[in-house]
């Protein structure tokens, strides 16, 4: 309950280098995540949810699960690791953490596309 009413993390990231909108049309939640990265590590994290109590937390929570993490360690943040971070929710709104999960995957995604089309195509 803390994490929903005080949102750790909110907010945006002008500079993003990464930056993901994503939805559930069955609910009509969404969220924007934007990251930073140095060193292949995510040294920021915010985000806007427009949704439900269950979103906004579970969001916040994951904010504080990645920052810090190498990309590959953050790519491997499951929908079940910010449950378990968050003791538990209902099964209803288990699709609620997916969301986050889903934003910080596209979000990584966005910056390592912007990164090949940076350096014409070095993965480096």
């Amino acid at each position: 309950m803390d994490h929903f009413k005080n949102p750790r993390n909110v907010g945006e990231i002008p500079d993003a280098d990464g930056v993901a909108l994503v939805g559930d049309p069955t609910c009509g939640d969404h969220i924007r995540v934007y990251i930073k990265v140095e060193d292949e590590r995510i040294v920021d994290f915010r985000y806007k949810v427009f949704g439900c109590a269950a979103a906004i937390a579970t969001t916040s929570i994951l904010s504080e699960l990645v920052k810090g993490k190498p990309l590959d360690d953050a790519l491997m943040i499951t929908d079940d690791d910010v449950i378990k971070a968050a003791g538990g929710i209902p099964s209803r709104k288990a699709h609620c953490s997916l969301l986050g999960v889903v934003g910080l995957h596209k979000a990584i995604d966005d910056y390592l596309r912007r990164r090949y089309e940076a350096t014409g195509g070095d993965k480096r």
